[in-house]
């Protein structure tokens, strides 16, 4: 085995990829790199291996994460992390000792509940255990006070720095140079592509550069104009002295109530926490020579969770503590890391941002990571870390001081399905905003813009009580979803992402990206989806054609990065295109129902009559021109009004005033959701993504196989047309009305878990939770296997009996179910 670093510390002149960070991120990176036979990679850190955050991190690594492509992550660490010193020799100090996880309130064990749930199916061994037998496996633990616990015995822990090493280790064994000391000072481009970095030892040529810089990642994208939206924290634990009833392997204690963490320190107990709200680490520059380093200790912020300490184990109340640790920790606007190719800047990669579970994820992010620049694209779906789903807004200092202080304490907030941040909100807002707001909104923020979720009932505050039942809103969202059913609901959907397409070869490239034939009339909307080579999923939009040569695209909201980054990328040389973002130009104002016909009519001299669903014309409301789309996402006759930012007060104050004999309410994205899926209507992240096609979607209808110039990815669609899909999207309805769906509940059936609920919400046409979900076989499964069969959803530790179908749940000229 080489020794690591290369203490000759010659930079070299030219390579193939220079991984900038000597973490165990980078570390794993550059080993994962190597491994698949990647030649010609270096390693630089500033100071010295695991110096940053690595080093004084808590070691805990826990195989369960909130999805599936995350839990693959977090399993492969720790095969990793078990097998290192076998190949390396060197120890990664791994140890086996399981995780518990305790409840102290009813709400907590409805959690533990559907934790444990998704865990059978993701293939993680996970059970709930009552008070007693959490007791006898943490026996230093009080537990006379726990209403259960949760008990994943696959989980361990490894020594953070020992594993960062192996890593370096078996990367140089495998040809990768390791120097310590070299400071990256700039990310070289040109003409839109990383070209290498200038660090204090002199230039370096690159076809590729990864940024594995922790907390000074965000440093690093400034100086090429990358935003990698991240910022540190101080994040607390202690050690005690030696405690006698103290042993090493007890097991990784998570009390998420009390907001602790603890695990074995050989013979005494880390405590550590995360409280709900911690503190920014207040600096300009994080220094260069911050290196095993922490910051001061701060008891007086630990006080509550020592006390909570103190609580749980008895025994610190007099051991006293050797070690105080406040090290900071960068986490992103989500809770989520940032992973990924950038859309500023080609073969400029990121592995970042980590929000206190770097060592949990490392191995396996290191490992996709180098799958995604192997082939190019993600080897699966991870649109939940992708750094395409960041704005240029979320990158501004002062938001990320703000989000982060509340971002640690998600750890062990109550995971409640449609929280919403507390924190760096009203940065971008609808130009109906504060009308809607005087009219009962309750907001949450998407990509950083606000948009109203539902409309308080008179007397009530627009606040969300959360919780993982029916929640406060209820009769407020049935209001809305029924008068989109019934009568006529207006909505402000202005956080559509929006595009203008222009040039001589627009036609050309959106026939090659899309699966739909996109020759169309002028004025007429498109709903297709863009596929990659595997005939998977990149997005799903709209599209209008405006001109011979002019295509104005409507997306989800957060797909604005994502999307302009997967056409542009796929433009030819030579091909004559304009793409433009004018997603700030236009607010977008829907009227549905089946009386928007009668409501439209008051206010424009427009032949409402005279209109075809799919078609598009410019008519005048309210002495505004606008686009109005006859389209709909939830079922019902209605328009999409497309309206320029600033007349679009004065189109939603003209249906306004005309409606309300007509019965029209305004409705939040609740109501669009519940609406959407009582339809059967896919969204994009949830119920399609990159591991999705559109056969196994229930989508073949929108393509067009035979149009001239094939679609990316019909080569892989055609195989799978022969060969069948092996798992279908269906629609379920819950059998017990006062039980209600959100996303993740298990689905089961003839008594075997099949996959999970993708999308749920409470169908108030049907009068009852509805939700869409794959259906999954280990063969290729027929339309019959799926409707013949037996079927439960697990909510929160109980089978619900649902029935299931492939075809839309709702029909609005019959309204009833599909079965």
């Amino acid at each position: 085995m080489p020794v690591i670093p290369d203490h000759s510390n010659q930079v070299p002149s030219h390579v193939r990829v220079v991984v900038v960070g000597g973490g165990i991120v980078g570390s794993s990176v550059a080993y994962h790199l190597a491994k698949l036979g990647w030649k010609d990679i270096t390693l630089l850190e500033q100071n010295a291996l695991a110096g940053g955050t690595t080093w004084h991190a808590a070691g805990m690594v826990g195989r369960l994460r909130t999805s599936s492509s995350m839990t693959r992550i977090n399993e492969y660490s720790v095969q990793l992390y078990s097998s290192l010193q076998e190949e390396t020799g060197h120890s990664t100090g791994w140890k086996q000792v399981g995780s518990l996880i305790v409840a102290r309130t009813q709400d907590r064990m409805r959690q533990l509940h559907r934790s444990v749930a998704l865990a059978e199916y993701l293939g993680v061994e996970a059970m709930m255990i009552d008070a007693e037998a959490a007791g006898e496996k943490c026996s230093i633990m009080r537990s006379d006070d726990l209403l259960g616990a949760a008990w994943l015995p696959g989980d361990g822990k490894v020594v953070p720095k020992d594993t960062a090493t192996a890593l370096a280790k078996g990367a140089a064994a495998r040809g990768v140079q390791i120097l310590e000391g070299v400071r990256v000072t700039n990310v070289e481009h040109r003409n839109g592509r990383v070209t290498g970095v200038a660090t204090n030892q002199g230039p370096i040529e690159a076809e590729y550069v990864v940024l594995c810089g922790g907390m000074w990642t965000r440093e690093l994208g400034l100086m090429c104009g990358v935003d990698i939206p991240l910022y540190p924290v101080e994040h607390h634990y202690a050690v005690s002295n030696p405690i006698e009833s103290a042993w090493d392997e007890m097991p990784c204690t998570r009390d998420p109530d009390g907001a602790i963490y603890f695990r074995g320190e050989d013979n005494a107990v880390l405590l550590g926490a995360f409280q709900a709200y911690t503190k920014p680490w207040m600096i300009k520059t994080i220094p260069a020579d911050f290196s095993f380093q922490l910051l001061e200790e701060d008891w007086e912020k630990f006080e509550s969770p020592l006390e909570e300490g103190k609580r749980r184990i008895p025994a610190l109340e007099t051991s006293g503590f050797a070690k105080f640790v406040n090290g900071p920790e960068s986490f992103t606007p989500d809770n989520q890391f940032i992973l990924g190719d950038t859309p500023t800047l080609g073969n400029l990669y990121v592995a970042a941002g980590f929000n206190s579970a770097g060592i949990a994820c490392a191995g396996g992010a290191g490992k996709v990571l180098a799958e995604w620049m192997e082939g190019g694209e993600p080897p699966m779906d991870l649109w939940s870390v992708d750094i395409r789903r960041f704005t240029h807004e979320q990158n501004d200092i002062e938001y990320l001081r703000n989000r982060v202080t509340e971002v640690l304490g998600l750890h062990y907030q109550m995971a409640w399905p449609n929280r919403e941040f507390q924190t760096g909100r009203d940065r971008r807002l609808s130009p109906l905003h504060e009308t809607l707001k005087e009219q009962g909104a309750c907001f949450g923020a998407k990509m950083g813009l606000e948009r109203p979720l539902f409309f308080a009932l008179q007397g009530d505050k627009p606040i969300i009580e959360y919780a993982f039942g029916i929640q406060n809103w209820f009769e407020a969202h049935a209001c809305e979803h029924m008068a989109a059913r019934e009568k006529v609901a207006i909505f402000d959907q202005t956080s559509f992402s929006k595009f203008m397409l222009e040039g001589p070869d627009a036609l050309s490239l959106l026939q090659r990206l899309c699966g739909a034939d996109m020759d169309s009339e002028i004025g007429r909307i498109t709903y297709t989806g863009m596929f990659n080579q595997r005939g998977t999923f990149e997005s799903d939009l709209s599209i209008v054609r405006t001109a011979e040569d002019a295509y104005y695209l409507i997306t989800a909201t957060s797909q604005t990065i994502r999307d302009q980054d997967w056409i542009r990328r796929n433009v030819r040389d030579g091909e004559r295109i304009s793409l433009r973002d004018i997603t700030k130009d236009l607010s977008v104002i829907s009227v549905m129902g089946p009386n928007s016909r009668e409501l439209l009519q008051r206010v424009t001299d427009a032949d409402l009559d005279d209109f075809p669903f799919g078609s598009t014309r410019e008519i005048q409301i309210g002495g505004a021109i606008v686009r109005a789309a006859r389209i709909t996402y939830v079922g019902e006759l209605g328009w999409e009004l497309h309206v320029p930012v600033s007349e679009a007060i004065k189109v939603y104050t003209a249906i306004r005033e005309v409606g309300d004999d007509l019965g029209l309410l305004n409705a939040g994205h609740y109501a669009i959701n519940s609406l959407r899926l009582e339809k059967g209507y896919r969204a994009w992240g949830s119920d399609v993504s990159i591991d999705d096609t559109p056969l196994e979607a229930g989508l073949g209808f929108a393509l067009a196989w035979d149009k001239a110039e094939p679609f990316l990815g019909r080569e892989a669609l055609l195989r799978q047309k022969e060969t069948g899909v092996s798992k279908r999207l269906a629609s379920f309805l819950l059998e017990d009305p006062a039980e209600t769906l959100w996303h993740d509940e298990p689905i089961y059936r003839d008594g075997v878990c099949v996959g999970y609920i993708s999308s749920g919400a409470y169908g108030h046409a049907l009068g009852g939770a509805i939700g869409l979900g794959y259906v999954r076989g280990t063969e290729p499964i027929s339309r019959e296997w799926v409707m013949d069969g037996s079927y439960e959803i697990d909510v929160s530790g109980r089978r619900v009996p649902a029935k299931v179908s492939l075809r839309p749940l709702y029909d609005p000229k019959r309204a009833r179910i599909l079965a």
